[in-house]
């Protein structure tokens, strides 16, 4: 279950990676760093199945925190296209489509989580991370239909920076959680 949450993961990074640069998205892009940064926890995952519980903190703590350095950095990004130049608008047609395809292997990501009913802490920092990602898949479709009506970027910039500050809050929330002592 932990290989295909991450093959679905890695794949549409590199889909939204690649279409948020093409499209000149903010919000793509600001995703595709999010689904890198879960191909991540569920790679560190792979590697404590059937460990101590120790360990399993340290992957979650290390997923938390490789989470919020992402963020940061995007957050810096959003600064910096706010406070700049960014005449060219996004390709809302773009951000819409990928945005579907990207909500749809959330949901099937989440899915596959939630059968696995594993309530230990890197399963449940996986689980965090794959709800936010549909919050945020359904936030880039309504800043690109922003983005169509208005004429603008600012709704992408906006949804960009709502992204990164959702990911912090979930790396926040993972690093309690890694912080908890064991039930």
């Amino acid at each position: 279950m932990l290989w295909a949450v991450l093959l679905i993961n890695l794949g549409l990074f590199v889909i939204e990676a690649v279409s948020g640069l093409v499209s000149r998205s903010l919000g793509l892009v600001a995703d595709s760093l999010d689904m890198l940064a879960d191909a991540a926890v569920y790679g560190l995952s792979l590697l404590v199945v059937g460990r101590a519980t120790v360990r399993k903190r340290a992957v979650a703590r290390a997923s938390g925190y490789l989470q919020l350095c992402l963020a940061l950095i995007g957050l810096v990004e959003v600064l910096r296209r706010f406070l700049g130049e960014e005449p060219l608008l996004p390709d809302y047609r773009t951000m819409i489509v990928v945005s579907l395809l990207a909500l749809l292997g959330n949901a099937v990501s989440l899915y596959l989580l939630q059968r696995s009913k594993s309530s230990e802490v890197h399963m449940s920092a996986s689980k965090i991370f794959t709800s936010n990602d549909i919050v945020i898949n359904l936030g880039v479709i309504a800043a690109a239909v922003l983005v169509s009506l208005l004429g603008s970027n600012l709704p992408d910039l906006i949804i960009g920076a709502a992204v990164f500050v959702i990911a912090s809050r979930g790396a926040l929330r993972i690093l309690r959680l890694s912080r908890q002592p064991a039930a």
